[in-house]
C-alpha cells in the first residue's frame, strides 16, 4: 500500500458505495487506473489518496465479504 498524488491528466472515475446515502457522513471513494485501486476520503477530493495493488484489494475484499 502506498500514498499516492494522482495525475491530474488521467483523470480516474470516483465511484461511492451503493451504501452510501450521500447525506454527508462517513465515506470513502474508489477509482481504478487498471492496475491500482485507488481511495479517498470522499469529502476531502483534494486530500490524500491510497494507492492499492489489485492482489491487495482482491485480499482486502474478501475479508470483507468473508461471512
Amino acid at each position: 500500500m502506498s500514498t499516492a498524488n494522482t495525475d491530474v491528466s488521467s483523470h480516474p472515475v470516483w465511484f461511492r458505495s451503493s451504501y452510501s446515502n450521500g447525506a454527508g457522513g462517513e465515506c470513502v471513494e474508489c477509482a481504478s487506473t487498471g492496475r491500482d485501486i485507488l481511495v479517498r476520503d470522499s469529502k476531502l477530493e483534494a486530500g490524500p489518496v491510497i494507492a492499492l495493488a489489485g492482489e491487495a484489494w482482491r485480499a482486502f475484499m474478501d475479508g470483507v465479504l468473508r461471512p
